[in-house]
């Protein structure tokens, strides 16, 4: 006999219902980063954003992004390439603890 119950549905750890209808960053896959205010999302990360702003990286380094953005209006980033989603409001860059500043922390290996 074959049991019909069926196994319990996962919850989603992330908890973006909080951040429907205000601004969010987004990173994704390959660097590309946006903002806009985040309209609705799925179980699989899809994301639409409306109002959006992509940040546009430097041509010499791509892994900078200049102070210059474009305007993409009404988006559906796909989940899959979703790799952060974070709020707007609070959210300030950080130096990275791991990197040696100066010449010293180098040559003592970091300490």
């Amino acid at each position: 006999m074959s049991s019909s119950k069926a196994p319990p549905k996962k919850e989603s750890i992330l908890e973006l219902t909080k951040m429907v209808d205000s601004i969010v960053r987004v990173k994704c896959l390959g660097g590309r980063e946006l903002k806009g205010v985040l309209k609705g999302y799925d179980e699989l990360v899809n994301l639409v954003l409306d109002d959006t702003d992509e940040f546009l990286r430097d041509l010499n380094n791509p892994n900078t992004i200049t102070g210059k953005t474009r305007k993409l209006g009404l988006v559906v980033v796909r989940g899959t390439q979703v790799s952060l989603v974070s709020p707007e409001d609070g959210m300030e860059e950080i130096a990275n603890p791991f990197i040696a500043t100066t010449e010293e922390e180098i040559m003592d290996g970091g300490v």
